[in-house]
C-alpha cells in the first residue's frame, strides 16, 4: 500500500518532467502531435539522456555542481531522442489524418480489404502484362504500343467499374495517349449483370422514406439497362404518368472509394519515378477523375445537370427528360419515361431524307450547346439517344455534362474559325487561350508546326478531317500543352457523336456540316437584331470604365505638372511569393545556425584550457555538450522540415487515407 500511494504521488512529478519535453516538441517540430505519441517519446527521451549521462559521467550524481553544469545537456538529450523518435514516427505514420487510437484500431479492417484490393489488381495488372509500365517503364512504339493498349483495356475490364470508368476518360484524351491505345480504350463497355431487385429495392425504399407500392401505382422489377454504377427500371405514379427509376447499385459507393484510393497511390507513385509521368500530370489527372466519378455517383448533380441543359434550350428539336426532384435524392433519380427506342434498334425504320435531318438536327443540338451556351452534354453515344415515336430525337444520360466558361467558348471559336480559313497564327493564338500554356514556350516554333499541319491537310481548298485533329493532338502533346478538362469533354462529345451520327446517316460528313453550321451562326449574329443587341452588350460593360477614364487622365496630367508622378512597384506582392521567400531565409537562417554552434561545439570540446569543474571536465567543455546539443536540434528540425515538404502531394491531390 505504501508503494502504491508513493508511485501516486510521484505522478504528478513525472508528468511535470513529461510535460515540457511534450510542449518543446510541437513547437519546434511545428506540427500537432498526438499527446500519446508525444508522452511516449518524452518518456524514451529521459530514459535514453539518464543511460547516456550515467555512461558517459558515472560520478554525477555525487558531484552537485558537475551535474549543474550538465544539467542542459542532459535535458538537451532527452529532448533530442524525443525528437528523433517524433521525427521517425511521422516519416512512418503521419499526424493529422484525423484517426486517434480508436480510430486506427476501427480503420484496421478497411486496410485489410484495400490491401485484398490492390493486390487482385496487381495480379490482373501482372497477368496482363502491364505490372512493369506501372514502375515507371515507358512503353516502346509501334507494333509494342498495340499489344500493351490491348492489354490494358483486357486488364481495366477484369479490374472493376472505376478502372473501366478510368479508360472511358483516358480514351477522350488523344493530346495524352497514342492512337493505338484511344482506340483500344474506345471499346471499354460497362455493361455488368443486374443486381437482384431485393437488394434494389431496400435502398430505394430508404430513400423514398416508405415503400415502393406507395408511390408508385406499377413498378418493373426487371431492369431496363444495367450499369456499372446504378439499373433503370420502368415505373408509373399513381398519377398515371410513366417514368423510369434509376437506383444506384448497393455499395457501389465503397467500391469506388477503395479504387480510387488503389488510383491516387498509382498516380503518385507513377509521379515520383516517372518524368513522363510527370509531364503529363498524373496526379491531375487522377484528380479530374476522381472528381467526375464522385459526381456521377451523386444523382442529385445529374438532376441539376439536366436543369442547366434544358435551361439553355434547343428549340424543341430534341426531347429532354423531366425530373421528380421531390421523389429523387443522391442515390435514386426519378424521371419523365420519354417514349421511345435507342438508335441502334430504331433506325432501320426511318428513311435517308429523314436520317439526313435527324443527324444534322443532333449534331446542331451539340454544337450550340457547346459554342453558344456552354453547357453541354458529353457522352452523346447511340445508347444515350432515342428515336421517341413522334420522330424525334430524345437525349438521356446526363452524368457527364461539361461546361465551358465564356473565354474557353471564344477560343474555341476562334481556333475553329482559324481551321475554316487556313490561318496558322490565328490556330496558334486559338488554341493557347484553350490550354494550359507553359511557362516558356516558343511560340514562333508553334505556329510553323501548325502550318505545316494546315498545309498538310487543308491544300487545294479539300475540307478539314479528323486525321486532322490526331495530327493537332500530337503538336499540342509535342509543346507540353495542357488541355483543361473542360476543353478535353468538348472533343470527347464530338468524338462521341461522331459514332452517332454515322449510325443514323452513314456517311453523314460532320466536317462539312460543322462548317454550314458556323456560317449559320455567322449569318445570326450578322443579323440588325444580333448586332444591335452585342453593341449593346459591349457599350454596358464599357461605360463604368468611361465614366473613370476622365478623372483618371486629370489626376495622371495634375501630378505630371506638378512633378509628383511616381512609379511605385511592390516586390512579393503575392502572399504566397512571400511565404515561400520566408520559409527560405528561415531555413537559411537554422542550417547556419546549426553550423555555427556546431563548430563552436567541436572547437570547445577539443580545447584543453578553462576551469576544471571535475577531474574529467572542464568549463569549457560543458560549453560544447550544450552548444552541441543546441546544432543537433537544429539540424533535426531543419530535416524534418525538408522530409515534411518532400511528403506533400504535388498539385491539389487529396487521397483519401
Amino acid at each position: 500500500m505504501p508503494s502504491l500511494l508513493l508511485t501516486l504521488l510521484s505522478l504528478p512529478v513525472y508528468l511535470l518532467m513529461l510535460w515540457p519535453l511534450v510542449v518543446a516538441s510541437r513547437r519546434v517540430l511545428g506540427v500537432r502531435i498526438r499527446t500519446v505519441r508525444a508522452l511516449i517519446g518524452a518518456v524514451l527521451g529521459w530514459y535514453v539522456a539518464g543511460q547516456l549521462t550515467g555512461w558517459l559521467f558515472p560520478n554525477v550524481h555525487q558531484t552537485p555542481s558537475l551535474f549543474v553544469g550538465l544539467l542542459i545537456p542532459i535535458a538537451g538529450c532527452a529532448f533530442l531522442a524525443t525528437l528523433t523518435f517524433l521525427f521517425l514516427a511521422e516519416m512512418a505514420l503521419p499526424s493529422g489524418g484525423g484517426l486517434g487510437f480508436v480510430g486506427r484500431l476501427r480503420s484496421i479492417r478497411r486496410r485489410m480489404a484495400r490491401a485484398r484490393r490492390y493486390s487482385q489488381v496487381s495480379r490482373i495488372a501482372v497477368k496482363h502484362g502491364i505490372g512493369p509500365y506501372l514502375g515507371g517503364r515507358r512503353a516502346e512504339a509501334g507494333t509494342r504500343h498495340a499489344v500493351l493498349a490491348r492489354s490494358l483495356r483486357r486488364a481495366l475490364e477484369d479490374a472493376g467499374v472505376t478502372f473501366v470508368k478510368l479508360g472511358q476518360v483516358l480514351s477522350t484524351r488523344p493530346d495524352l495517349l497514342p492512337p493505338a491505345f484511344i482506340d483500344e480504350l474506345s471499346r471499354l463497355q460497362d455493361q455488368v449483370a443486374p443486381v437482384p431487385f431485393e437488394r434494389v429495392e431496400r435502398d430505394l425504399e430508404e430513400e423514398l422514406g416508405r415503400p415502393v407500392t406507395e408511390v408508385f401505382a406499377e413498378f418493373d422489377r426487371e431492369p431496363l439497362a444495367a450499369a456499372s454504377v446504378a439499373q433503370v427500371y420502368r415505373a408509373r405514379l399513381h398519377s398515371g404518368e410513366d417514368v423510369v427509376v434509376k437506383v444506384r447499385r448497393p455499395d457501389i459507393d465503397r467500391v469506388v472509394e477503395r479504387d480510387l484510393d488503389i488510383v491516387y497511390r498509382v498516380a503518385r507513385s507513377l509521379d515520383l519515378r516517372a518524368s513522363w509521368a510527370r509531364s503529363l500530370g498524373v496526379v491531375d489527372l487522377a484528380d479530374g477523375f476522381a472528381a467526375a466519378l464522385t459526381e456521377e455517383l451523386d444523382f442529385r448533380v445529374e438532376a441539376r445537370n439536366i436543369a442547366a441543359v434544358s435551361a439553355v434550350g434547343n428549340d424543341g428539336e430534341i426531347a429532354l427528360p423531366t425530373v421528380h426532384g421531390d421523389l429523387s435524392s443522391e442515390r435514386v433519380l426519378v424521371m419523365r419515361r420519354l417514349d421511345g427506342a435507342p438508335v441502334r434498334s430504331a433506325i432501320g425504320t426511318v428513311d435517308n431524307a429523314r436520317r439526313d435531318e435527324l443527324a444534322r438536327t443532333l449534331l446542331e443540338c451539340v454544337l450550340r450547346q457547346v459554342l453558344l451556351h456552354g453547357v453541354f452534354h458529353a457522352d452523346p453515344h447511340p445508347g444515350n439517344v432515342l428515336l421517341l415515336a413522334d420522330g424525334k430525337l430524345g437525349l438521356l444520360d446526363f452524368g457527364s455534362v461539361g461546361r465551358l466558361d465564356a473565354t474557353l467558348r471564344g477560343g474555341l471559336r476562334n481556333l475553329l474559325a482559324a481551321i475554316d480559313r487556313g490561318d496558322p497564327a490565328g490556330l496558334r493564338d486559338g488554341l493557347l487561350e484553350i490550354v494550359d500554356r507553359p511557362d516558356e514556350i516558343d511560340e514562333q516554333r508553334l505556329e510553323r508546326a501548325l502550318g505545316a499541319l494546315m498545309a498538310k491537310h487543308l491544300s487545294h481548298g479539300q475540307a478539314p478531317d479528323l486525321d486532322m485533329f490526331t495530327d493537332l493532338f500530337r503538336v499540342v502533346a509535342e509543346f507540353r500543352l495542357s488541355i483543361p478538362p473542360a476543353i478535353a469533354a468538348v472533343f470527347r462529345a464530338l468524338a462521341t457523336v461522331e459514332g452517332t451520327l454515322g449510325l443514323l446517316a452513314p456517311g453523314f460528313n460532320i466536317l462539312v456540316e460543322s462548317r454550314a453550321f458556323a456560317n449559320k451562326l455567322i449569318g445570326e449574329q450578322l443579323r440588325p437584331d444580333s448586332l444591335r443587341r452585342t453593341a449593346t452588350e459591349e457599350l454596358m460593360s464599357l461605360l463604368p470604365v468611361l465614366r473613370r477614364l476622365p478623372r483618371r487622365i486629370d489626376r495622371v496630367t495634375s501630378a505630371l505638372e506638378q512633378g509628383r508622378l511616381s512609379l511605385n512597384i511592390r516586390l512579393f506582392a503575392d502572399e504566397r511569393d512571400r511565404a515561400v521567400v520566408t520559409t527560405m531565409l528561415h531555413e537559411l537562417l537554422l542550417a547556419f545556425t546549426g553550423m555555427a554552434t556546431g563548430v563552436m561545439a567541436v572547437l570547445l570540446l577539443t580545447s584543453t584550457g578553462g576551469p576544471r569543474v571535475s577531474p574529467e571536465l572542464t568549463l569549457n567543455q560543458i560549453f560544447g555538450y550544450n552548444l552541441l546539443v543546441v546544432s543537433a536540434l537544429l539540424g533535426l528540425r531543419l530535416l524534418f522540415v525538408v522530409f515534411r515538404a518532400q511528403r506533400k502531394p504535388t498539385g491539389s491531390s487529396n487521397a483519401p487515407t
